[in-house]
């Protein structure tokens, strides 16, 4: 069995271990959430946010139960009607842009969170070598949950590898490179860890 080490959340306020400071850690993580989902560039067939880098530091950062609750209050407030996703308008889409053809995506997100944090619960998110490893895990599970919703919702016979994957992997690879480097940086800012192998 594998030692569980200290969130970067815990370890940044190691007093702050209450149920206020996980909803307020929860609640500023969801903002974040809605904050990266409304700066977009835009692609084709939806736009490019910084939504998953968001998504995988979330999780690395508050560890699998935090993170995984952050982005569920964020689904939730999105079906509540809360206009959080990209795409949505002012007055909010609900459930019914969840189960749209980027619904898969957003569940991806909840799986990635909680895959990154139990990731970093085991200390890969201390170094480069492995954060980037493990924020690959995040964004496989979010490419296979949203490429299995979209071809459910617009048809396996369409292109859907060519709307939901490809135009992405660019940016994704970039944003990846970015968590991996943020995070053992973050740790030794707050920790004196090392930042690299």
């Amino acid at each position: 069995m594998h030692p569980t080490y200290p969130t970067l959340a815990r370890q940044v306020a190691p007093g702050q271990a209450g149920l206020a400071w996980n909803v307020m850690l929860a609640i500023g993580g969801s903002l974040l959430l809605w904050a990266s989902a409304k700066l977009q560039v835009p692609f084709y067939p939806v736009p490019m946010t910084m939504q998953t880098f968001v998504v995988l530091v979330i999780g690395a950062a508050y560890g699998w139960r935090l993170g995984a609750a952050t982005v569920a209050l964020y689904l939730l407030q999105g079906a509540l009607g809360m206009p959080v996703f990209a795409g949505t308008p002012e007055k909010g889409l609900g459930l019914a842009y969840m189960v749209g053809p980027t619904g898969g995506y957003l569940v991806g997100y909840l799986a990635a969170a909680a895959a990154t944090g139990a990731l970093a619960g085991m200390g890969c998110d201390r170094r480069a070598s492995t954060a980037i490893l493990s924020m690959l895990a995040g964004n496989v599970l979010i490419y296979a949950l949203g490429l299995a919703w979209l071809g459910t919702v617009v048809g396996w016979d369409k292109p859907v590898l060519a709307w939901g994957l490809t135009p992405f992997l660019l940016g994704d690879l970039l944003k990846l490179a970015l968590a991996a480097a943020a995070l053992p940086l973050a740790w030794k800012l707050v920790s004196g860890h090392p930042s690299s192998e």
